[in-house]
């Protein structure tokens, strides 16, 4: 079967819309301004991948990289959707003001730097068009929220002297605002856009190679070759699809939309709802992000803000993405039991494909550069250097197909599509930087921490609670990657000063971040999925929901129970590998009484007080600190103990279905 299966031209122009809502909806020209387009994204291509074989000073990068990011936004996403396509006076002025404030920033060199304390008029003025550049071409790649939100934390900067204790600070007039967040390597060229300077934009450029390859297709195709191409195995070929696809995609939307429209047909005629098939498709588009070897935006920044390699971060996931697809493989085989368990359900024919060894020995060369990756990076190189290596290798092998090689005008345009599709998270970064600028400057990340743990008497459990609560409502209103800048700086800390090391405490954040991938107002995974399988989006979102909250009870391990850490393969002083194991075991065991608790469907279904007794058993093994709160000693035993009792429930002679 082939993944270039077509779906009808309404449901396409739905997902067209879907994905512009996250990437943006970008200009279609032709002629002169398409070359030039092109050009300019060649432009930052070639010159990322130039700075990282050799040396670019760090504020030349960074100033470079936004003033790309400014010039390409103003050029390729249009001011208001009926100026589409069309390059209209005022963008001619935001391209020319944007290249002139890039000059100013690297033209001033150190004397720049020199007079951020006693900064010029110039300066100012140069600053308040730069933060307005910023938000512009942030709105135009990503929506009005975050220049909203970046907006509101300019004014809690400017006038929280104002506000009553605990928010209040000394305030700060634009002298001193202004060059700490257009000037300095602590706001808008922060961290952040280190990040998507040195690693971001190189791995998006790398997606860009393998999806010129066929790389993506390939996995969807050979995902189905592997399940045999019967129609009972369509939960476990969205499953495995969305690993290989997840992986090199980073993408939720784009990994739900690419198997979607292959998948949903077969998922059809086996019996999935269309609110069910999307919810299933929504959550494998959800693991692209948590999927090493390229995780979302929000890994590197992991790395950046611990210290840490790339590699260290790719380990720290391994087990708690093992572990969520393992969860996705629950509910999959848990659906299937339901389905067939159905009264006249009838086994569709099985469908032609090909063989999983022929399909391996016509593709194996799209796995090799994703496997040099992680060897690289395990030789001692960078994950830069990593990643380029590896481009090198992809293209190289992709002379090995006919259709698919990078001939020079090809791989002009795979460069500039790369480029392009960095200009979302790298606006989304420096427009973050804003945000986090206004928080050091003004200590509010300390003082937030401060109220929480206020607010939860100490209690490391309620404040792991409360930290999840917040991520996730931030999630609701930006993307992941900014969820994860932001909640780094705000939320972690609390979980920090109580105790917890400091990487557990940015994968928790980075783990309820992904979250927002399936919950609205932006739930865009759900909501493509809904657009491939005609059903209503929001049950859809549910649905999602009910496929991946087995797994997100997992985080909870991570900083309440101290051999938690096991999970991310970092051992604490006195813990050995059989302590891993242990955790890992117990995790396995929770998380499948979670899926077969949200499933209703075990051996037999379920009634609901059954179902509440799955699902507390779950947590006893999962979530053992919230029992231990409560005055229950060795919650992981009672939970083993509750299992061991369920599973002889279950052995008892089939019954009808309750209701």
């Amino acid at each position: 079967m082939s993944g270039t299966q077509q779906v009808d031209a309404a449901t396409q122009r739905r997902l067209e819309e879907l994905i512009e809502s996250e990437e943006g909806a970008m200009n279609r020209f032709k002629g002169v301004l398409a070359l030039a387009a092109v050009g300019i994204a060649l432009a930052m291509s070639l010159f990322h991948l130039y700075a990282a074989w050799s040396i670019v000073p760090t504020t030349v990068l960074r100033f470079a990289h936004v003033g790309f990011t400014m010039v390409l936004g103003f050029l390729l996403f249009p001011m208001m959707r009926r100026y589409r396509d069309r390059f209209m006076p005022w963008d001619w002025a935001l391209v020319t003001a944007a290249i002139y404030v890039t000059w100013y920033l690297i033209s001033g060199g150190d004397d720049l730097q020199d007079r951020i304390i006693f900064p010029e008029p110039k300066d100012i003025a140069v600053g308040w068009l730069l933060i307005a550049l910023v938000l512009e071409a942030t709105r135009r790649a990503t929506g009005w929220i975050m220049p909203v939100v970046a907006i509101a934390f300019i004014l809690y900067a400017f006038f929280g002297n104002h506000l009553p204790p605990p928010w209040t600070h000394r305030g700060y007039d634009q002298e001193r605002l202004l060059p700490h967040l257009t000037i300095t390597l602590e706001g808008i060229f922060g961290t952040a856009v280190d990040v998507s300077a040195t690693l971001i934009i190189l791995f998006t450029i790398y997606g860009a190679i393998l999806g010129a390859t066929g790389a993506g297709k390939f996995f969807v195709d050979f995902s189905f070759a592997a399940t045999g191409g019967k129609p009972t195995s369509a939960g476990r070929t969205v499953v495995l699809s969305a690993f290989l696809l997840g992986g090199p995609s980073g993408s939720g939307v784009a990994t739900t939309v690419t198997i979607g429209t292959v998948a949903w047909p077969m998922m059809k005629r086996v019996g999935y709802s269309g609110h069910d098939a999307g919810g299933l498709l929504a959550a494998g588009g959800l693991g692209a992000i948590i999927s090493p070897p390229i995780m979302g935006a929000a890994a590197f920044l992991i790395a950046e803000y611990l210290k840490i390699s790339y590699l260290d971060v790719l380990l720290m996931a391994l087990v708690p993405t093992c572990l969520y697809y393992a969860s996705l493989l629950f509910m999959v085989e848990l659906d299937q039991r339901r389905i067939r368990a159905r009264p006249g359900f009838v086994e569709p024919p099985p469908i032609q494909v090909e063989r999983v060894g022929v399909m391996f020995r016509r593709g194996w060369y799209h796995f090799t550069s994703l496997i040099a990756i992680i060897v690289f990076m395990a030789m001692g190189y960078s994950a830069t250097l990593s990643v380029l290596y590896a481009m090198g290798l992809a293209i190289a092998l992709s002379f090995l197909s006919k259709e698919h090689a990078l001939w020079p005008m090809k791989l002009v345009r795979t460069l500039a599509a790369g480029s392009e599709q960095a200009i979302g998270i790298a606006a989304t970064c420096a427009c973050a930087g804003i945000i986090v600028g206004c928080i050091t400057l003004t200590g509010l990340g300390l003082r937030f921490s401060d109220i929480a743990i206020q607010a939860a008497g100490g209690s490391l459990v309620i404040t792991a609670i409360y930290t999840a609560l917040i991520v996730w409502v931030v999630g609701l209103a930006v993307p992941v990657t900014a969820s994860y800048i932001i909640c780094a700086v705000v939320a972690a800390p609390a979980l920090m000063k109580l105790g917890v090391p400091d990487y557990a405490a940015h994968m928790f954040v980075f783990y309820y971040a992904v979250l927002s991938e399936v919950s609205p107002p932006t739930a865009l995974s759900p909501f493509a999925a809904a657009a491939i399988t005609g059903a209503g989006p929001y049950r859809t979102t549910l649905m999602a929901w009910k496929y991946t909250l087995p797994a997100f009870a997992l985080p909870f391990v991570f900083v309440t129970d101290p051999q938690g850490v096991g999970l991310l393969l970092n051992f604490l002083p006195g813990m050995t590998w059989v302590d891993v194991a242990v955790q890992i075991g117990l995790s396995t065991l929770g998380l499948a009484a979670l899926a077969a608790g949200a499933q209703g469907f075990a051996r037999h279904p379920l009634a609901t007080w059954e179902r509440w007794w799955l699902a507390l058993t779950g947590l006893l093994m999962v979530f053992a600190a919230l029992f231990e709160v409560v005055g229950l000693s060795h919650p992981h035993w009672w939970g083993l103990g509750s299992a061991v009792v369920f599973l002889g429930w279950q052995m008892r002679p089939a019954r009808s279905p309750t209701a």
